[in-house]
């Protein structure tokens, strides 16, 4: 495994560590849905949440939140569509950005980040 790869794990370990502690169920963890990989899915009162996860190591180019582009907005709208076919009620897609600081990590959390 590679530092990138490191790095990204932790990123989800971190994020997955976050949603627990704000009483979410993360039940699920780099799954494939319609051929899309999804970082974390979990479950915020009746709503499953796919999450995806970016973490960045320098702000610069925008930071970690705006590493979500247009081509993978497409592709989790469709894993979006996907866990709906299966039978998913409500469906949300959120992004959680974390970004390396010399006195540690931020995290932010963006609810419902990516809609139709």
């Amino acid at each position: 495994m590679g530092v990138a790869n490191d790095h990204g794990a932790a990123g989800e370990q971190l994020a997955a560590a976050y949603l627990t502690l704000i009483g979410w169920d993360v039940h699920e963890r780099n799954l494939r849905l319609a051929g899309v990989e999804v970082d974390l899915l979990a479950r915020d009162d009746r709503t499953e949440v796919l999450v995806e996860v970016k973490l960045r190591g320098r702000v610069d180019y925008g930071g970690a939140a705006l590493a979500v582009d247009r081509r993978k907005r497409e592709r989790l709208q469709r894993a979006a569509r996907a866990l709906i076919h299966a039978g998913a009620r409500q469906v949300r897609i959120d992004v959680v950005a974390v970004e390396l600081e010399p006195d540690g990590a931020r995290l932010r959390h963006y609810r419902n980040a990516i809609t139709d």
